[in-house]
């Protein structure tokens, strides 16, 4: 049996649109030969679409995108689809199940419904859908082929070893699963156990692409009854993979190399800021360039994601910005070939000090510089209809290392769960495959600062990043407690002072642009603490 796995960047609420594309794939996996094309979870609404899913007439917009596809479909091929499928209550207010559409000759030809809900980390299913209770298998050219939706093949038992266990030489498995650092090998290494377990070929078929805070890696993957790898799509990217299943004598198998770690997270970043630009029609981004290392990495990300002729760097040096971070951020817009805007901020800054005289001093002072900046920023993105990109890393963001309606002032924020030890990997690794320094070697080497006083490092306020880090991956990502982190050899001292930080910053946080998940727990979707709050740990 040849099958397609059609690996397809649906957009989330275009469900005509999704439905064209999806034909369209159909129609290539068809000229191959595929008698089998197996789309990803909920391909025709578009995965999460939230909320949606709970609007009986987006509901019925989506089953209608199916019978269509089904109608128009010739004979020869069966074609799998995701779609969100009425259903007449689950004692609540939800209605849909999250179902796979088996189409073939003209009909839908069976329906199986999600077992598995997950609803931990950025899931919600169980918000949205019932779920089914049955396994599913359909027959393709007299091969038994097992029916299951992302879950349910997660951990070991039904549905998918029922089906095996029934017959099925291959369970065909749509997913929509999003990425975080390692995800990649996470997933081959229990699909290749899964695939073991049931004795049969498992073919896992991912989305692709950015949806607000999510990316989709892609990276489909076909296993063998033995657990052995026999195919891999590519990562970030739309990919038709075909195989043969069993494989033909001789036959190469595709499969596409893994990317380097932060080659991984750098095309993840890239893919993310590019969809969410374009899904949201935007023609053009801005963001401020101060010549420090994070909006120099903001800056290289958007000229990838969008090209130079898309991204503005607006520069807006104050009495305290040195001559050097100027010049690195002029040379970084002239190594970027991007647009260049020069504000200078100390007129308005003079201003504000006459208007609240006596009040502008220490903090207020500082802040006042940030705000100004943003106001700056968001009249270019008034102006100009500019989609605004915010800078601050997740480092900062942890311990509300910014300011409210200042530096935050943005549409999208780009490196939000990208900590600032990170932030200094992913360019260096920029450079190095650009073969020149994109940015300079001196916003690598110069110790950080915001540059709103004289003579001001971010070590004047917070730890070394290095271990700042250690810290907030701990407490942020693994919910250590503090004794925990004081037994593994981090000061204790530091740590209150963190954990005091953190907690503070939550109504920053709320206030946040959305920006790209790269961890296993960003801000946002996966971490949801209260603002009112005295539990210390």
């Amino acid at each position: 049996m040849r099958i397609a796995l059609c690996q397809i960047n649906p957009t989330v609420g275009d469900v005509d649109g999704n439905a064209a594309k999806i034909a369209a794939w159909i129609g290539r996996a068809r000229d191959t030969g595929a008698e089998l094309a197996i789309f990803p979870e909920l391909c025709i609404p578009g995965y999460p679409a939230e909320d949606l899913y709970l609007k009986p007439h987006f509901l019925a917009a989506n089953v209608r995108a199916v019978e269509r596809l089904a109608a128009d479909l010739a004979p020869g091929i069966t074609v799998m689809v995701g779609y969100a499928e009425p259903a007449a209550g689950g004692g609540d207010h939800r209605h849909a199940h999250n179902s796979l559409a088996v189409l073939a000759d003209g009909e839908v030809q069976a329906v199986y419904r999600k077992n598995r809900l997950p609803n931990y980390s950025v899931f919600d299913e169980q918000r949205y859908f019932i779920p089914g209770d049955e396994g599913g298998s359909i027959d393709v050219d007299g091969a038994g082929v097992g029916l299951t939706i992302c879950e349910d093949t997660w951990a070991p038992g039904p549905p998918g070893q029922a089906e095996a266990d029934a017959g099925a030489q291959l369970i065909a498995n749509p997913s929509g699963s999003p990425y975080h650092r390692g995800k990649g090998r996470e997933r081959e290494e229990m699909f290749g156990e899964r695939a073991r377990e049931y004795g049969t070929y498992l073919a896992f078929v991912n989305l692709v692409g950015g949806q607000d805070e999510l990316v989709f890696d892609g990276q489909s993957l076909l296993f063998g009854p033995d657990g052995s790898l026999l195919a891999r799509a590519a990562q970030f990217e739309e990919e038709l993979l075909i195989a043969e299943v069993p494989p033909a004598a001789g036959a190469a198998a595709p499969l596409a190399d893994p990317l380097p770690d932060l080659d991984e997270v750098y095309g993840a970043l890239v893919l993310c800021l590019r969809d969410y630009v374009e899904k949201n029609r935007f023609g053009h981004v801005g963001l401020g360039i101060s010549g420090g290392i994070d909006s120099a990495l903001v800056a290289m990300l958007a000229v990838d994601a969008l090209g130079p002729e898309r991204v503005t760097l607006v520069v807006m040096p104050s009495p305290h910005s040195s001559d050097e971070t100027q010049a690195d951020a002029r040379q970084i817009a002239h190594n970027l070939g991007t647009g260049l805007i020069e504000i200078e901020i100390e007129p308005m800054m003079d201003g504000y000090a006459a208007a609240l005289e006596g009040v502008l001093d220490g903090l207020a002072a500082e802040n006042i510089q940030a705000r100004i900046r943003g106001n700056l920023m968001m009249a270019l993105s008034n102006r100009h209809g500019w989609l605004v990109l915010t800078t601050g890393n997740k480092s900062e963001m942890s311990v509300g290392y910014a300011t409210l309606y200042g530096d935050m002032a943005g549409g999208f924020a780009v490196i939000k769960d990208v900590p600032k030890t990170l932030v200094y990997e992913l360019v260096e690794r920029r450079n190095a495959r650009a073969g020149r320094d994109l940015v300079p070697v001196a916003v690598i080497e110069r110790p950080p600062s915001a540059e709103l006083r004289p003579d001001q490092l971010d070590s004047d306020s917070l730890p070394d990043y290095d271990l700042l880090d250690r810290i907030l991956e701990a407490y942020v990502e693994q919910d250590a407690g503090r004794e925990e982190m004081v037994a593994t050899g981090l000061p204790g001292d530091v740590v209150d002072e963190v954990i005091r930080l953190v907690d503070r910053a939550e109504y920053k946080r709320r206030q946040a642009a959305p920006g790209i998940r790269i961890t296993p727990r960003a801000f946002g979707r996966d971490r949801r603490l209260p603002i009112t709050n005295r539990f210390g740990g």
